[in-house]
């Protein structure tokens, strides 16, 4: 396990919610999810709004103490107690820059704030450098640094979000929905500052999106969340190249195609129904339902991921290419 950078085993994450007068049923946002990161690598984790994607990067970092399951990092089990520790080397970019950032501090103090907390600086004058360099590191300036964040665009604030993160000098950052939230003319900077980063820094990321299209540009392997659960994981090309489960079919056929003429040519996987309800997860595949290639084992059984192919591994008791 010492040989990745972070290692995911059988994550488990439920919620309880009341269904009636003392009653409850747990909600299952994450269930069985186990994965690993290498250091200087990327894992894009993709999926629709409601997945559990969002919830996994939380529980990595232990905002949510997780239900079940071991998470370690360099061959450290991640706890309440090693967390303390562990936080400096593993950060967090928010999905919402409006939100994720205190309006009434300056940027000087958003981004100085983990220094104070971890007594990164001996000097008042040397955290003000170290705050200035972030600024330069994510393409901003030392004017900057007296403003605050309602005087910034959303790409801006993002920029600011990111160095907040690179100030404790981390190896692994969550990076939650970063783009989601941004205009698609800034969206290729921050996702361009990301990588630059990453080739400087030697980060790892846990890149969240449902946006295949921009997870396919920054991630070295995807893995596809449905309903809680890890169905396809292989590498960026293998994933939009040969896809084998039929979710990731519909997904890759949703990425826009900007030739027309390709565009009218391609054929659109439209998923029937609705995604089920986390708290009636169907019995079997929990995809089934929405499932044009569905068969009887899928009612009964749950497919588990298994390797059709070097590297490429698939939850799906019929897969495309078998």
């Amino acid at each position: 396990m010492a040989d990745h950078l972070l290692q995911v085993e059988d994550l488990k994450q439920y919620f309880p919610v009341r269904t009636g007068f003392l009653q409850s049923r747990q909600l299952k946002a994450v269930d069985g999810v186990s994965f690993h990161i290498d250091a200087g690598e990327t894992l894009g984790l993709v999926g629709e709004s409601g997945c559990g994607k969002t919830t996994v990067g939380r529980s990595l970092l232990r905002l949510y103490k997780p239900t079940g399951g071991t998470i370690r990092f360099k061959g450290e089990l991640v706890d309440d107690e090693s967390i303390k520790r562990l936080r400096k080397q593993m950060q967090v970019v928010f999905q919402d820059p409006y939100s994720s950032l205190n309006p009434r501090m300056t940027v000087a103090d958003i981004i100085g704030e983990p220094l104070d907390i971890h007594k990164l600086y001996k000097t008042e004058k040397e955290r003000e450098e170290k705050v200035v360099q972030l600024l330069e590191l994510v393409g901003l300036n030392s004017d900057h640094k007296r403003r605050y964040a309602h005087e910034f665009s959303g790409g801006q604030r993002q920029r600011i979000g990111i160095a907040r993160a690179l100030a404790v000098d981390p190896e692994f950052i969550v990076a939650d929905e970063p783009v989601s939230a941004l205009d698609v003319s800034i969206q290729a900077q921050i996702i361009n500052t990301f990588v630059e980063l990453q080739e400087r820094l030697g980060l790892a990321y846990l890149f969240i999106a449902h946006d295949l299209h921009v997870v396919h540009h920054v991630s070295r392997r995807i893995a596809v969340m449905y309903l809680g659960k890890i169905v396809e994981t292989a590498s960026a090309d293998q994933v939009i190249a040969s896809p084998l489960h039929p979710y990731t079919a519909s997904l890759i056929s949703a990425i826009p195609v900007a030739d027309p003429d390709k565009a009218r040519t391609r054929h659109r996987i439209v998923l029937e129904g609705e995604v089920p309800s986390p708290l009636n997860i169907p019995e079997g595949c929990s995809f089934r339902p929405r499932c044009r290639y569905a068969t009887e084992i899928c009612a009964e059984q749950t497919p588990q991921l298994r390797e059709l192919a070097p590297g490429h591994e698939v939850a799906c008791w019929n897969p495309l290419f078998d």
